[in-house]
């Protein structure tokens, strides 16, 4: 480890806390030498947070350590050899329901263990399962140790004191930040320095017309935007901000609770900034003909009718002029201008291969690593660097451009591309392709000619897999060309992978990322031995430059604005769960003022809630108010909160989509079966408005009054059952503890009992659910006997033979039996007045009704 990795890795270990850490800094490697200091099977460690990418990548880089005992996955294993491992000891990776369940079902020795290491700590306030395992965990165990990482710093600038909530929910008081300009990591990058050769790429004239046209509408939009909502925070939106990639999802969590009440034309706005935003990163990142083709789907009737206005500009016209001339010349013929970063890149493929040649000693096989930011850029410079520029524009051309704005071009090169094309159409696009330099090429288009053309005309043979290139029999003079994408296949630890398995000598930054980056100066300063040269490809005063700038700046702000908080944090001496149990704060928060404060009772609530509910956040808001959790497979009902009250509850999308496809409907019938208090719970994210409107989590085309209408006839079929509306999961806990006072505790064994029954008795057809529901609605039967009947009655016609006493020993209920033999066997006839009588005899009227009813017997 460097330097100040092994400072963070004795800090974290010395004592808790939270670790943060700029991007690309080595954060992976601490961590799993973190891991590394508890595999004893004397320990039992518990680690949450991470994916499958990072499982693999820590157990792959200890293993490669040399280490016979490795951290295993507890996921997909059953219950009971999860307990074997708990057992054994060691380090266990864990998913945040599973860790839930076997806490709540008593399956872990949480007195054995040693503690628990959280990764992507800034996810934990969303992240419900995670903050609840911990909170189950804190509570039990006041020993163990709590340390959690994260490599984000931006995520603690969105939302109020986002950092103090993160550490409270993570039990932790000590705060250890490690920005790129800490002193000790300058003084460790610093030691060992790779070559950087920055490139500035100048930009055509007619990309520049374009960019500045683009920026002109954005500023445009932004101003519309901030004119139309005077009253909203929108200071951070300005256009330099707006190209940053993040930049729009925060900007969404900061409208979302608001969106209800903005007007159709700043969404319609907001819509349209991120359409120009991804046409910058296409001006950018993509070819000429890629930009023209994206660019003329917005030039469609049902867009121009759609968008805010910013089509009728005059800069727009000089937008599409230019993107038009990049692809045809003045006679309208196909002649697609060449991205100017292909020649700086075939440039510095030129200039690697005769530095390798002259290096005639050298044994290693010359690597030259080119990364990408996704695969899109990848299959692009596959092509380019195989096939040439003209044949793949050509191809392009072909493939994205009508048929009708291809004109004039000669058969030759048709045949050619129809040729490439053949080829190419078995390909698909990949995150990483492996690149020679071909032998055909004549010398002098090797050398250090001037003339473009020559330049262009180099082309570089496809090798067939990554897997099967067996470098050692690659030629030295011939260098070997890796092209990457940053997250080949999801995976974020990509990069290090490739770093650490070919130790490549030349890296062609193609993108800019500031992670990149970093781990770049780690990778130098790991391998001293390696002459690293990196040749960084950007446009000069463009979109990309000032787009990478502003990452560095906001980075940086993000950590002065932690340092000033760090500085005047107030952290109570208890957060670290360690010296007062949760339990009785928890009860202290909740007492109730108007009682004079009296201690609650000693029997807890009970709430049995459902396996696959543990995905949201209400179990943990219930647990927090001091009820008891039962996790239990209900096969009718999300909670059950007494012998009578059954809960499903149902988010705002999952509504639309149960009545939709009517399975809400059936539950509804299971639940009014069973329970004598059904309830359906509506319960709306926190984040957004509490209001059911149109479009709301739904597509288009389903309307509010459909919605709705379908609800009011749910309520006409189901009398019984309540609807509850509730704008997020604290109403709905507070709800819930409401609705148990006085109420008996549900029994979890009879719960998890009550539809098995029920499937297992239709499945062998034993009664019609016609008859069932129509035996339902018989005065005197309730959901308690209704089965009664059911199960014992032989039929309708049997039940209608029963006498009083027969029907009060099967229904076991003497008032019952009374109420239902007498809707049965009592006639009713109504009591006519007099008066009544007399004003119906007019002859005119009866005479009518004879006549009437004469007409349907013939």
């Amino acid at each position: 480890m460097l330097e100040y990795e092994n400072q963070i890795f004795l800090e974290i270990l010395h004592e808790d806390g939270l670790v943060i850490t700029a991007k690309g800094l080595g954060l992976e490697t601490v961590f799993a030498n973190v891991i590394r200091a508890y595999l004893d099977p004397g320990n039992l460690v518990i680690v949450i947070g991470t994916t499958n990418h990072d499982e693999q990548y820590f157990t792959d880089f200890l293993k490669s350590q040399g280490l016979a005992q490795l951290p295993r996955v507890g996921n997909e294993c059953t219950s009971d050899e999860r307990e074997i491992m708990y057992m054994e000891g060691g380090v266990l990776f864990m998913s945040g329901p599973v860790l839930v369940m076997d806490l709540l079902k008593k399956r872990i020795p949480l007195n054995l263990v040693t503690g628990i290491l959280v990764y992507r700590a800034h996810n934990i306030c969303s992240s419900y399962q995670e903050a609840f395992a911990l909170r189950l965990y804190r509570q039990n165990n006041k020993t163990g140790f709590i340390k959690a990482f994260t490599n984000s710093s931006l995520a603690f600038t969105v939302g109020f004191s986002k950092i103090e909530r993160v550490m409270k929910a993570l039990f932790v008081k000590k705060l250890y930040l490690w920005p790129r300009f800490h002193t000790l990591v300058n003084n460790s990058l610093e030691k060992h320095k790779p070559d950087v050769i920055e490139l500035h790429v100048k930009i055509t004239p007619k990309m520049l017309n374009i960019q500045i046209s683009l920026l002109d509408v954005m500023n445009y939009v932004i101003k519309e935007l901030k004119k139309l909502n005077k009253y909203l925070d929108l200071d951070e939106l300005t256009a330099e901000n707006a190209i940053a990639k993040k930049f729009h999802k925060q900007l969404q969590l900061q409208l979302d609770p608001i969106w209800h009440q903005l007007s159709s034309t700043s969404k319609q706005l907001l819509s349209d900034l991120k359409t120009l935003r991804a046409l910058l990163a296409c001006l950018t990142y993509e070819d000429c003909v890629s930009f023209y083709a994206m660019l003329n789907r917005l030039r469609t009737m049902e867009y121009a009718v759609k968008n805010s206005g910013w089509l009728m500009l005059e800069s727009v016209d000089t937008l599409f002029k230019n993107a038009k001339n990049r692809v045809y010349n003045e006679k309208n013929e196909l002649k697609p201008e060449i991205t100017p970063k292909w020649a700086a890149l075939t440039e510095v493929l030129l200039e690697i291969q005769n530095e390798s040649k002259k290096r005639k000693h050298s044994v290693d096989v010359e690597k030259v690593l080119i990364l990408v930011s996704d695969r899109n850029i990848c299959y692009q410079l596959r092509n380019y660097l195989t096939m040439g520029a003209n044949e793949y524009l050509l191809y392009e051309a072909m493939k994205k451009l009508s048929s009708k704005d291809i004109q004039k071009i000669s058969e030759e090169s048709t045949e050619n591309e129809n040729a490439e094309k053949n080829e190419d159409n078995a390909d698909e696009e990949q995150d990483a392709y492996i690149l020679t330099l071909s032998q055909k090429v004549k010398e002098g288009s090797q050398s250090n000619s001037t003339d473009q053309g020559d330049k262009q005309q180099i082309l570089f043979e496809d090798c067939s897999q990554m897997a099967d290139l067996d470098l050692s029999t690659v030629s030295t003079d011939t260098p070997v060309i890796l092209i990457q994408s940053l997250k080949k296949s999801g995976d974020p630890m990509a990069l290090q992978r490739t770093l650490a398995e070919h130790l490549p000598n030349n890296i062609v930054m193609y993108v800019a990322d500031i992670s990149a980056v970093r781990q770049i100066e780690v990778y130098q300063n790991n391998n001293p031995s390696v002459d690293l040269k990196v040749y960084f490809l950007i446009y000069g005063g463009s979109v990309e430059e000032q787009e990478y700038l502003t990452s560095l700046r906001r980075e940086k702000e993000a950590f002065h604005r932690l340092i000033n908080t760090k500085t005047t944090m107030v952290i109570p001496e208890d957060q670290d769960g360690k010296t007062e149990d949760l339990a009785e704060q928890s009860d202290l928060d909740n007492v109730d003022t108007r009682k004079g404060g009296l201690p609650k009772p000693e029997v807890p609530d009970v709430v049995i809630v459902d396996m696959r509910e543990f995905r949201s956040e209400l179990p943990s808001m219930l647990y927090a108010r001091g009820m008891k959790i039962e996790p239990v497979t209900l096969q009718i009902g999300d909670y059950i909160l007494s012998p009578d009250i059954c809960v499903e509850r149902k988010s705002i999308s999952d509504l639309i989509g149960s009545l939709n496809n009517g399975r809400l409907y059936n539950q509804a019938i299971a639940m009014t079966r069973h329970y004598s208090k059904p309830m359906l719970l509506i319960e709306f994210d926190a984040n957004k408005p509490f209001c059911f409107q149109g479009n709301y989590y739904a597509s288009k085309d389903v309307q509010n009054t459909l919605i709705t209408s379908k609800l009011q006839l749910l309520t006409l079929h189901f009398p019984r059952l309540k609807l509850v509306w509730s704008p997020g999961p604290h109403a709905t806990a507070q709800l819930f503890e409401e609705l148990k006072q006085g109420k008996d505790q549900p029994d979890p064994i009879k719960a998890a009992q009550i539809g098995v029954e029920e499937n297992k008795e239709l499945t062998m057809g034993k009664y019609n659910p016609r008859i069932q529901d129509f035996v339902a609605k018989l005065p005197g039967i309730t959901t308690k006997n209704l089965h009664l009947v059911l199960n014992k009655g032989q039929s309708l016609d049997h039940l209608i033979t029963l006498t009083k006493e027969e029907l009060t020993e099967l229904l076991q209920n003497r008032h019952e039996a009374q109420m239902l033999y007498t809707a049965i066997h009592e006639k009713c006839s109504p009591i006519e007045d007099k008066s009544k009588a007399i004003n119906r005899k007019f002859t005119s009227s009866k005479g009518r009704g004879k006549r009437l009813f004469t007409k349907i017997k013939q």
